[in-house]
């Protein structure tokens, strides 16, 4: 069993950045391909980011290419989420999601997620 914990919320003014991290624990990190999820008031859990098991390829939604960018660390069975050029339409409490299948197609496969963090919440002010 896998649990990944999120850290790094908080709130932050329009164009600032902010950076997220998901520390995973009970299992092989490595393993896995990791993403990122937003969930909005009144809207629907969102894919943001996701990165392949070594990190050689990286996958965005169109909403926050060019200003977020996921890393991972596999010594530190970590992954980030550098976030820039905030926007308040960015505000949403944030998931991290662990997947043994191809990250690639997690933006219309959520069902393939395997474990999912406990979220952490950015709030974007204007």
């Amino acid at each position: 069993q896998v649990q990944l914990e999120e850290s790094g919320g908080g709130v932050v003014q329009a164009g600032g950045s902010l950076s997220l991290s998901c520390a995973g624990s009970g299992g092989t990190f490595s393993n896995y391909a990791m993403g990122w999820f937003r969930l909005a008031p009144g809207k629907e859990r969102e894919f943001v980011a996701a990165i392949t098991w070594r990190g050689g390829s990286t996958f965005y939604s169109d909403s926050v290419k060019g200003r977020f960018t996921i890393s991972r660390d596999n010594a530190r069975n970590t992954v980030y989420l550098q976030m820039s050029s905030l926007k308040p339409e960015d505000t949403a409490v944030y998931y991290c999601a662990a997947t043994t299948k191809w990250p690639g197609t997690l933006s219309t496969r959520q069902d393939d997620v395997n474990y999912w963090g406990q979220g952490t919440q950015v709030t974007v002010s204007s």
